[in-house]
C-alpha cells in the first residue's frame, strides 16, 4: 500500500525497448535460473541477519545506548557543566577584574595624564621647528638658488660662444673619417654577403623541408598500414562484437540479480512467515493454553486456598505479638515506676499556675470581661 499520492497528469507509458535477439531470450533464463538458485541463500542469510539486528538492536543496543549516554552524562557533562558553571566563570570573572585593576586602569590612565600632554608637547615643538626650517628655505635658500642658476646660466653663454668652432670642425672630421667609408663598406661589401648568405640558408631550409615532408609522408602510411589498420580491424570485428556480447551478458545478469533478489525476498519472508506460524503453533499457543486453562486456574486455587488464609493467619499473629509487646512495655514501664517510688518517693505535684486566656467551658457574656488583657 503506497502511502504517497501519484503524481498527477497523464500516465507516464513504459520506456519501449529495442526488439531483442533470440541469443538474448537464450541466455536470460538459464541465467536467471542459475543467479536465483545462487542468490536464494544469500538473501536468507541476509533476512535473518537483519531480524537478529533489529532484535538485538531493541533490546540490546537500545538500551545500552541509553545507560552508555546517561552514564557519559553524569560522568562528564554534569561535571563539566559545574566546572564551567561555578570554577571557570568566577575565575575568568575574577581574573578580569584584575586585568582591570592592574592593567587597563593604568594604561589609559598614563596615556590620559602622561602620554597626552607629552605628545601634545612634541607637536609644538615640531610645528615651531617646521616653522623655522620653512622660513630659512624661503628667505635663505631660495635667493642663494636663483643668484647660483643666474650664475650657471651666464657661464653656460660663454661656453658655448667659444665651442661651436670646434664642434664644426670635430663633425666634419667624423662624417668623412668614419662615416662614409662605414657606410661604402655596408653597400658594396657586407649587404652582398648578407643576402647570398640569406639565398643559402632558404635553399637549405627547403631542401630540409622537403626531406622532413617526404619523411613524415612515408612515416605516415608505413604506421597507417603496419598498426592504425590492424588495430582498427581488431576493433571493429573482434572487440567490438565481443564487447556488445559481455554487455548484454553483463546486463542480463545484472537484471537477473535484481529479479532474483526481489523473488528470493518474497520466498524467503513466506518461509519467515511459515517459520512464525509453526512457532507460534507449536510453542506460543500450547504455552498460552497451558497458561489461561491450567496455571491461571492453579494459581486462583492456591491464591484462595492457601495465600490469603496465610496471610490472614499471618496478620493476626502479627497483631497478637504486637499486642503482647506492648502489653510487655507497658507492664516493664509499671515496674520502673514502682521501683522509682520505692527508692525515691512518691514525687511532688506541681502547683497549678493561673492562666490569663479564658478557659474551654466559660462563655463570653455581657457582664463579664474574657479577654487577656481586661480580665480581673
Amino acid at each position: 500500500m503506497d502511502l504517497e499520492k501519484p503524481p498527477a497528469g497523464p500516465p507516464t507509458q513504459p520506456p519501449v525497448r529495442e526488439p531483442e535477439g533470440c541469443l538474448v531470450v537464450a541466455i536470460r533464463l538459464p541465467v536467471r535460473i542459475v543467479v536465483l538458485v545462487l542468490v536464494l541463500p544469500v538473501r536468507m542469510g541476509w533476512d535473518a541477519l537483519v531480524v537478529v539486528g533489529r532484535f538485538l538492536r531493541d533490546t540490546v543496543l537500545r538500551p545500552l545506548g541509553r545507560a552508555l549516554l546517561w552514564l557519559g552524562k553524569a560522568l562528564f557533562v554534569l561535571p563539566l557543566i559545574g566546572l564551567w558553571r561555578y570554577v571557570v566563570v568566577p575565575s575568568g570573572r575574577a581574573l578580569g577584574w584584575l586585568v582591570q585593576v592592574l592593567l587597563v586602569v593604568p594604561v589609559v590612565w598614563s596615556y590620559r595624564y602622561v602620554l597626552t600632554p607629552v605628545g601634545h608637547g612634541v607637536a609644538w615643538l615640531a610645528r615651531g621647528i617646521g616653522t623655522g626650517l620653512a622660513w630659512v628655505h624661503a628667505r635663505v635658500l631660495t635667493p642663494v638658488g636663483h643668484a647660483g642658476r643666474w650664475l650657471l646660466k651666464g657661464i653656460g653663454a660663454v661656453l658655448a660662444a667659444v665651442g661651436v668652432g670646434a664642434y664644426t670642425a670635430v663633425a666634419w672630421l667624423v662624417r668623412y673619417l668614419v662615416v662614409v667609408p662605414a657606410r661604402w663598406v655596408h653597400r658594396w661589401i657586407l649587404a652582398p654577403v648578407g643576402r647570398a648568405i640569406a639565398w643559402c640558408a632558404r635553399g637549405v631550409w627547403r631542401l630540409l623541408t622537403l626531406l622532413v615532408t617526404g619523411i613524415g609522408v612515408v612515416l605516415y602510411w608505413t604506421a597507417r598500414i603496419l598498426v592504425v589498420l590492424p588495430v582498427l580491424a581488431l576493433w571493429r570485428w573482434v572487440l567490438a562484437p565481443v564487447g556488445r556480447f559481455l554487455a548484454v551478458v553483463a546486463r542480463e545478469v545484472g537484471e537477473a540479480l535484481g529479479h532474483a533478489w526481489r523473488i528470493a525476498g518474497r520466498i524467503s519472508r513466506a518461509v519467515g512467515r511459515f517459520l512464525g506460524t509453526l512457532f507460534r503453533w507449536v510453542f506460543v499457543e500450547p504455552v498460552r493454553w497451558a497458561y489461561l486453562t491450567v496455571l491461571t486456574p492453579v494459581g486462583h486455587l492456591v491464591r484462595d486456598a492457601v495465600l490469603r488464609p496465610a496471610a490472614r493467619a499471618a496478620r493476626s499473629v502479627g497483631r497478637a505479638t504486637r499486642q503482647t509487646l506492648a502489653a510487655a512495655r507497658e507492664t516493664a514501664r509499671q515496674a520502673r515506676a514502682d521501683v522509682r517510688r520505692m527508692l525515691f518517693g512518691e514525687s511532688r505535684e506541681r502547683e497549678p499556675v493561673g492562666r490569663r486566656e479564658p478557659s474551654g467551658g466559660e462563655t463570653r457574656t455581657l457582664g463579664r470581661s474574657t479577654t487577656a488583657l481586661t480580665k480581673d
